[in-house]
């Protein structure tokens, strides 16, 4: 059987955090790779026919992190504290995750793309956690990447919980904005110890699965972050091409 072609989306422009997403694009693609996919970057600039001419040759889709999304899409006021907005690429994104998931094609968000997961099937976002949340625990430990910093309680009867082995896990966390309203369909299957929304799942398609944290940079020494790069690309590869 062939190997599965996983779609990695990208940004239309470089920002200044652009050395940090260039070191989490290598990770995903290595991840991917290490997983048993052939990770293909999709360059989101492209007209929407040529957008769909390359996604239909995609056997999954990974949604890597990134910078916020333009609040008007979810219906929602700008604050002041969003920023690094990519229309482009929130564009091409939501374009991509409603064909996949019309499509039944497998789905992994990551961070911005377990954000993007909701904003494109009707969810809303929580634009500043340490704002409007204001807990005690710390989302946004930027360096070094791979810093544990708190701890995840996942539904025990979640697809997540199967392939992490545990209700229970500790991740690393980079991020100021997240899950508000869950999307009709989409299920919350982990929270942070504030009540965050920390992973997301469609419990009816294939593989539909967005986590908050970066497991990128934690699967080299972690088996259950590589279970999860495993268990995507697997569910990938049943519709790739022999």
């Amino acid at each position: 059987m062939a190997k599965p072609l996983i779609g990695v989306t990208t940004a239309s422009f470089t920002s200044d955090a652009g050395w940090e997403y260039n070191r989490a694009y290598v990770a995903i693609i290595q991840a991917v790779e290490e997983a048993g996919g052939l990770p293909v970057l999709i360059p989101i600039s492209v007209q929407d026919e040529a957008l769909r001419e390359i996604y239909e040759r995609l056997d999954g889709i990974l949604l890597p992190g990134g910078g916020d999304v333009r609040p008007n899409i979810y219906g929602a006021d700008m604050n002041p504290l969003t920023d690094n907005i990519d229309d482009v690429r929130d564009h091409a994104e939501i374009k991509i995750t409603r064909w996949a998931v019309d499509d039944d094609l497998p789905v992994l968000g990551i961070c911005r793309g377990h954000q993007v997961v909701n904003v494109a099937l009707g969810g809303t976002l929580i634009q500043d956690v340490p704002s409007e949340v204001g807990s005690g625990v710390d989302h946004n430990v930027t360096f070094p990447r791979d810093t544990r910093a708190h701890e995840v309680n996942i539904d025990p009867g979640s697809r997540l919980a199967s392939i992490i082995g545990s209700t229970t896990v500790k991740v690393n966390s980079l991020h100021h904005q997240s899950v508000e309203v869950a999307a009709p369909d989409v299920c919350v299957t982990a929270y942070s110890p504030d009540g965050v929304v920390e992973a997301l799942e469609m419990p009816d398609k294939k593989f539909v699965l967005s986590v908050q944290w970066h497991p990128e940079d934690l699967y080299r020494d972690d088996p259950a972050m590589k279970r999860l790069f495993k268990s995507f690309v697997e569910a990938a590869a049943g519709g790739a091409s022999a």
